[in-house]
C-alpha cells in the first residue's frame, strides 16, 4: 500500500501599508490652472518624478473624457496618476486610475478625514455636552520628531519627514529637496528647495545661513529665486506665512 506525501500549500500574505501622497486639485478654467502648473513645474523641474500623486476632482467635476484628456495632459507633463478622488459621477474605464474611497488627508498632527468625507461619529457630538458650562477636554496631541541630518543633501537627494522639523548641519545642493511636516532649518547654504508645512501647518517655517534656494514653501505657498527680493539673496532669511502671503526676510 502507498501513501501520497501530503501537497504543502503556501499561504498567501496581505498586508497593509499606508502612504502619503501629494495632491493635485484642478480647477476652472482649467488652461489658466495648468499654466500655473507649468511654472512649477519650469522653476522646479522633477519635482514630480516618482511621487505618488491623487487627483482630486471633487471641484472640478469634470465627465469621463474630459478626465480621460486631463490625466494624458498632466502624463505629457511628468506627473502619474495613481488614483482619482471624485465623488459621485460615473464609473471610471480601466485605462484611467482607479477612484480613491475613504481617504485621508495628512496634518502634522496624524490623519484627519477628509473633508468631503462623513465621519462615522457624525451626530455624536451633542451626546458629549459639557457638565457645569465647562468644556470638555481635548486630547493631548503627539509632539512632533525632529530629523537632524549632519551631511550636506547632494544634488538629486530628496527628504521627506512627515513627522514634524527637519534640521541640516550642513548645505543643500541645487537640484536637492526637502520636504517636512515642520520647520526647515539649514546650518549651510540653500540652493535646493524646501517645503516646510507640507501637511498644512501654516505657522512652519524655513531658516537658512545663506539663501540661494530655487524655491521655498510653506504649506503649499511658494515663491521661486526669480521672484524672491534681491535683498534677500545670499543672506541668512527665514520664510514664514503672514496673511496667506509668504514672506521671505532676513534674519536679524
Amino acid at each position: 500500500m502507498t501513501f501520497a506525501a501530503p501537497v504543502e500549500t503556501k499561504s498567501i500574505r496581505f498586508r497593509a501599508r499606508s502612504f502619503v501622497a501629494f495632491t493635485l486639485t484642478p480647477e476652472a478654467p482649467l488652461d489658466v490652472w495648468l499654466e500655473s502648473l507649468d511654472r512649477w513645474i519650469g522653476n522646479s523641474p522633477g519635482y514630480f518624478a516618482g511621487r505618488p500623486v491623487v487627483l482630486d476632482l471633487n471641484t472640478l467635476k469634470p465627465d469621463v473624457a474630459a478626465i480621460d484628456s486631463l490625466v494624458g495632459v498632466l502624463g505629457q507633463r511628468g506627473i502619474r496618476v495613481y488614483a482619482i478622488e471624485m465623488d459621485g459621477g460615473a464609473e471610471l474605464g480601466s485605462h484611467l486610475p482607479p477612484k480613491l474611497i475613504g481617504a485621508k488627508e495628512a496634518t502634522s498632527d496624524g490623519l484627519l478625514l477628509h473633508p468631503g468625507r462623513k465621519k462615522a461619529e457624525e451626530g455624536k457630538a451633542d451626546e458629549q455636552k459639557p457638565e457645569d458650562g465647562k468644556a470638555p477636554a481635548k486630547p493631548a496631541l503627539p509632539g512632533g520628531d525632529t530629523l537632524m541630518v549632519r551631511t550636506p543633501i547632494r544634488s538629486g537627494q530628496s527628504i521627506f519627514h512627515a513627522h514634524g522639523d527637519v534640521i541640516v548641519l550642513g548645505s543643500v545642493a541645487s537640484g536637492s529637496e526637502i520636504v517636512a511636516a515642520g520647520s526647515i532649518h539649514v546650518y549651510g547654504t540653500l540652493r535646493g528647495r524646501a517645503s516646510a508645512g507640507a501637511l498644512g501647518n501654516i505657522a512652519a517655517r524655513v531658516f537658512c545661513r545663506r539663501n540661494e534656494a530655487e524655491l521655498i514653501s510653506v504649506d503649499g505657498w511658494y515663491t521661486t529665486a526669480e521672484e524672491m527680493e534681491k535683498v534677500s539673496r545670499g543672506k541668512a532669511v527665514q520664510a514664514f506665512l503672514e496673511n496667506d502671503v509668504l514672506c521671505v526676510v532676513p534674519l536679524g
